[in-house]
């Protein structure tokens, strides 16, 4: 395998995936710091990992690679990448928020341009020969940013939305590995020849190669945990700051977490088939071999090593977000209480219907005014509250599913309308998604 083409392989196989961790921790209790890191790696290290592959691909093709060149080309698609995302989602935001003034929000429009919005940066950047990842990357962030400031949109069109973008991600994903099972029996038996062209008579070594390359990110990635891990602890020694040493489990975990997915595989598949000369480009099918093993291995070695690692593992105590979440809370509880007020006067309506009102609007702000009560308790008797909290918390669970068993029987029974059963439940549903 030439140097440019091992580079290419390196530089795809660096992406981490979250989401496969997720899937893999999901009985297991899994640090919040260590997946906010997880989903962070992963974000830079796709794009950078993309933009290195596109630099090792070209030297291949070319056969030449100057680094005062290629540092200049990556800072042009990295700033012009994340300018383009930047500006493309804002005009688009921009416009979109004027039609939705002037004819209302509709949900279906609202998640056709979340679907637009990065395509649409990507292929701008890429039209300037910039980088398209970087510019899909920087348009998401400013969706969030821009929604944020916006003021919240529908809560019809969030529900929507996150269903639709979870079925993409699904569809993408699972596409992405139907595509490589169609060509893995003849990237294999490439990759087999391409070991014997190489003096090993048996395809039994592309498994050591997996292994090793394996074992290889697995060690890096303990070492480079160790280090920063204890790089921290110093700097916090030397502030006086009190901190607990994790045990090494945790950073075998770290390592461990380290799973290769869907951004190695598609990117992997990019390799040219032919070179400049119109021969074939070299090593091709063993890369794509490599980089497919090394996704299942670890993969696999995550799946059987994480629950283990995890499993009664004391972790170190996480930072406690309740102060802010009851000052948020507090906040949103005062708000309503002065809007339901304001409501209350405006609404044009006879006598009767006022003491209506002014009775619905009483008990509403009655439960506002708990709310804050509760939150302004501290110590003993806010310990307390969070544990009925938690309490109700989980009675309301068993509520719910009683109430949807109700349901389903009728429905199975044919004792009510479909559209009705459907209606409950989604409420339901929902319900059951709020209380977590």
């Amino acid at each position: 395998m030439p140097f440019a083409v091992a580079f290419a392989l390196t530089a795809i196989i660096s992406p981490t995936d979250p989401i496969a961790v997720s899937a893999i921790t999901s009985r297991i209790p899994i640090p919040k710091r260590l997946m906010h890191i997880l989903e962070g790696e992963s974000l830079l290290n796709d794009a950078s990992g993309l933009v290195c592959m596109r630099f090792a691909v070209a030297a291949a093709l070319t056969g030449t690679f100057s680094i005062f060149e290629a540092s200049l080309t990556f800072l042009w698609l990295a700033a012009a990448g994340i300018a383009i995302g930047i500006a493309t989602t804002w005009i688009i935001g921009r416009i979109g928020r004027a039609i939705t003034r002037r004819i209302g929000e509709d949900p279906s429009a609202q998640i056709l341009l979340s679907l637009i919005i990065p395509f649409t940066a990507y292929l701008v950047a890429e039209h300037v020969h910039a980088s398209g990842i970087l510019a899909a990357v920087a348009a998401g962030i400013t969706i969030s940013y821009m929604e944020a400031s916006s003021g919240p949109m529908q809560a019809e069109t969030r529900i929507r939305g996150n269903i639709v973008w979870d079925a993409i991600q699904f569809t993408a994903n699972g596409a992405i590995f139907v595509i490589l099972g169609a060509q893995l029996p003849d990237i294999a038996a490439g990759a087999a020849q391409v070991v014997r062209e190489t003096g090993h008579h048996e395809p039994i070594w592309l498994i050591v190669y997996a292994l090793a390359i394996n074992f290889a990110l697995a060690s890096m990635r303990f070492l480079w945990a160790w280090i920063s891990l204890h790089f921290t602890l110093y700097r916090a020694a030397r502030r006086g700051n009190p901190f607990e040493a994790p045990s090494w489990r945790l950073i075998a975990a770290t390592s461990l977490a380290g799973v290769r997915g869907t951004i190695t595989l598609a990117g992997i598949l990019t390799l040219p088939l032919f070179m400049t000369d119109s021969s074939p480009f070299p090593a091709r099918d063993l890369a794509i071999f490599l980089a497919a093993t090394t996704i299942v291995i670890s993969l696999l070695v995550a799946s059987i090593g994480l629950p283990r690692l995890l499993k009664n593992l004391e972790l170190p105590p996480e930072p406690s977000y309740q102060e802010q979440e009851d000052r948020i809370r507090i906040a949103a509880a005062e708000a309503a209480i002065k809007a339901i007020e304001i409501a209350q006067h405006d609404m044009d309506a006879d006598q009767n219907d006022r003491d209506l009102y002014v009775g619905a609007a009483s008990r509403i702000m009655e439960f506002y005014r708990q709310r804050i009560e509760q939150r302004l308790k501290t110590g003993d008797d806010a310990a307390m509250i969070y544990r009925v909290d938690e309490i109700e918390r989980r009675l309301k669970l068993v509520g719910v599913a009683a109430e949807r068993k109700v349901v389903m029987q009728f429905a199975r029974r044919r004792k009510s309308n479909s559209a009705i059963n459907k209606k409950l439940i989604i409420e339901l549903d929902f319900i059951e998604k709020h209380l977590g």
